[in-house]
């Protein structure tokens, strides 16, 4: 047996945590999306983005989520579907296409953030406006330094 500091348990894990945090609240969310608009999860990150940037092209809508490929082409191609989003020609680049929200899309949208506002409230009114703001600054902190870590330097480690 090897001796050394004790393994802590995977419960104690900080990436474990917010694996499991992070779960429970988009399951918690993509419920009432898919009741309210049958919008799945990965649908309503596509539109919110688009909401908030304007057009884009999937794999920008990609780099943006920080979702594969696969399922921003798959929740593109069923927003489109319904309508939600329009492709258009990218000028900058004929080999990719913009996506933007239609008027349907805007619509939805602008219904779905009140309800999306008002859900965080919920879920969020267990921390105080200074403990969220610090959760902000620090969930900031923690996703930019994991974006500078590459396999490189975690085999340094």
């Amino acid at each position: 047996m090897a001796s050394g500091a004790p393994i802590e348990p995977l419960a104690n894990f900080l990436p474990y945590q917010l694996s499991v945090a992070s779960n429970a609240v988009s399951a918690r969310i993509a419920e009432q999306y898919r009741k309210r608009f049958a919008i799945k999860t990965t649908e309503w990150r596509i539109m919110a983005v688009l909401g908030d940037s304007g057009a884009l092209t999937q794999r920008e809508l990609a780099r943006a989520t920080l979702m594969d490929k696969v399922p921003v082409n798959r929740a593109c191609s069923a927003l489109e579907a319904r309508g939600l989003i329009a492709r258009a020609p990218n000028e900058r680049d004929g080999r990719s296409h913009l996506l933007a929200l239609t008027d349907a899309g805007r619509a939805v949208h602008a219904r779905i953030m009140p309800l999306a506002m008002k859900i965080e409230e919920e879920l969020f009114s267990v921390l105080s406006a200074q403990e969220r703001e610090t959760m902000r600054e620090l969930l900031a902190r923690v996703r930019a330094n994991a974006g500078e870590l590459d396999a490189e330097s975690l085999a340094d480690h």
